[in-house]
């Protein structure tokens, strides 16, 4: 009866990625009962386990990354930057093996079954210019400039992972104007001045 209660659940929320939390107060059963009837799908093969508290229904097509980077942030927001966003925005055309995140939570590793996320801090007067995907998506997403501008402010602190790039392609609506413009935004006058002298070699060899 439990089981047929949960799948009733499941199937009601309409979501592909769903949480503990959400099928326990949708079903009025408990958290622990909750769990212990997800756990047992999974072995079932009915749903796949993606994160602690975090699952997905088996065979509703492939669970892209960033549809779960929302679930794993209850209490803080986060969103793609870096390598992962100008990849995204075709400007970096390897395919990262890692999601990176910024957010103004700790950094971190969220290793999960369906990918790793790193996750970067960005101060909260710094933690801005982004978006939903392409509008209406479901992840939220540094705007091209931002992107650039947030890997280059991370590479004054980390700079073996962050200094040097692949190659990079700038499409016609990137505007290096922008990215000076979020440079002037750095609240640290010397990771300012590191930034620009990092962004002014780029669009030099840009040219």
């Amino acid at each position: 009866m439990i089981r047929r209660s949960i799948l009733l659940t499941i199937k009601k929320l309409q979501k592909q990625v769903f949480t503990t939390h959400e099928i326990s107060l949708a079903s009025g059963k408990s958290l622990s009962t909750t769990t212990q009837s997800l756990n047992n799908l999974v072995r079932e093969g009915v749903i796949v386990k993606i994160y602690r508290g975090v699952w997905a229904e088996e065979g509703s097509g492939a669970i892209s990354p960033y549809a779960v980077i929302p679930y794993l942030f209850p209490r803080h927001r986060a969103y793609v930057s870096f390598i992962t966003a100008l990849h995204l925005h075709g400007i970096i055309e390897q395919i990262p093996q890692v999601t990176t995140l910024a957010s103004t939570a700790h950094a971190k590793t969220i290793r999960t079954n369906i990918g790793a996320f790193h996750v970067h801090r960005i101060v909260p007067s710094f933690f801005d210019g982004f978006g939903w995907y392409k509008g209406g998506g479901n992840f939220l997403i540094a705007e091209p400039e931002k992107a650039l501008v947030d890997s280059l402010y991370l590479s004054a602190y980390k700079k073996r992972q962050f200094g040097h790039f692949p190659e990079l392609h700038f499409p016609k609506f990137f505007s290096f104007k922008k990215a000076k413009v979020w440079v002037g935004k750095i609240p640290s006058q010397t990771t300012q001045v590191y930034v620009k002298k990092k962004l002014e070699d780029i669009m030099k060899k840009a040219e």
